[in-house]
């Protein structure tokens, strides 16, 4: 028997069983797909939101009403109570307080460390000064940007991708090998002429093949395209999957049970659901904390991700994500083999 031979029969085991078990499609294959529909239908062509703010009852009140109204601004009329509930909870941007007279100074209430309120403030602030007469010296044109590549959905897919690798390799990997020890099956392959590492290596290439429906599927229901290379793209999908693969094994190595490994999974996982940018930027984080966050393997695989289907970047750009994804699955592949408990 070749070299090969051990490895391909392995996943290509590995693979029929999978296809055997509908709760594994769905989570595979299914979930993103529908995650995609939803998130992509909620923020596809989707408009910027409307500013709305509250309005105290006073004089010129009415006039301010009106300006506001006229720009698409939103106002609700509110008292001194229900302004500060409004502001409190986040449904109104800011308040607005007339002043004691029509010419009076108006008051802005809002929290100035929220961006969006900021951006009320200064919307709200534009138009009022519009309406009391100013004139800016210097004429403007707006010139939208439509291009694709700039929608959320063309941003969220590649974090989606991402998260079906990390995700698919860690419980298609992790939890199947702790249920195939607790089944004692790994005593019985290892009484067939294989070796160690074909049987982990064919779990990890077995967890790739879920990227192409992916984005198959949001090139024909939003449009989402690949600017970039496909070759830059299948390396990086399986250099994903190969560094997650091999922290499933790693994980997986000592775990005498699939809860325990369940936890362990998990506890590897969330902190990247929400650090690694999957659903938006990871640099909406503080400054201090980039460094750290970049070199987590879903955020280099992230980046890599949309590096090449958004920017049309190729191997040169995603460099430093694939140097980071190989650390990654060289060493703990390599950790979890040498301490692998096959019994």
């Amino acid at each position: 028997m070749s070299e090969g031979g051990p490895l391909y029969q392995l996943t290509l085991a590995r693979v029929r069983e999978a296809v055997r078990e509908p709760g594994v499609l769905f989570w595979v294959f299914g979930f993103p797909i529908l995650l995609s529909v939803g998130l992509g239908l909620a923020f596809r062509g989707r408009g910027p939101e409307p500013v709305v703010v509250g309005l105290l009852e006073g004089p010129g009140a009415a006039d301010v009403e009106h300006a506001l109204g006229a720009a698409g601004i939103k106002v609700e009329r509110v008292d001194e109570a229900r302004a500060r509930t409004r502001l409190r909870a986040g449904k109104v941007a800011l308040v607005i307080v007339p002043g004691a007279t029509a010419a009076a100074p108006l008051t802005y209430r809002y929290d100035p460390k929220p961006a969006e309120a900021r951006l009320a403030r200064a919307a709200v602030d534009d138009v009022l000064q519009r309406a009391a007469g100013r004139r800016d010296p210097r004429a403007v044109r707006d010139a939208p940007v439509t291009e694709r590549g700039s929608r959320y959905i063309d941003f969220l897919i590649p974090g989606l991708v991402g998260m079906n690798l990390m995700s698919g390799s860690m419980w298609g990997i992790g939890w199947v090998i702790v249920n195939m020890r607790v089944r004692k099956l790994l005593k019985r392959l290892l009484a067939t002429p294989m070796r160690r590492r074909d049987l982990l290596l064919a779990q990890a290439i077995a967890r790739t093949g879920s990227v192409g429906a992916l984005l198959v599927f949001a090139r024909l229901a939003f449009d989402v395209r690949v600017t970039g290379s496909w070759l830059a793209l299948a390396v990086m999908s399986v250099a994903g999957a190969l560094a997650f693969a091999g922290l499933a094994i790693l994980v997986a190595s000592r775990a005498q049970n699939t809860e325990t490994v369940s936890g362990l999974m998990n506890l590897v996982m969330m902190p990247m659901f929400v650090l690694s940018g999957v659903f938006f930027s990871a640099a909406h984080f503080p400054d201090v904390l980039q460094p750290a966050l970049s070199l987590l393997p879903l955020t280099a695989l992230n980046d890599g991700l949309r590096a090449v289907m958004i920017d049309g970047a190729g191997f040169g750009a995603v460099a430093r994500p694939l140097a980071i994804l190989g650390a990654w699955g060289l060493a703990s592949f390599g950790v979890g083999l040498r301490i692998f408990r096959w019994g």
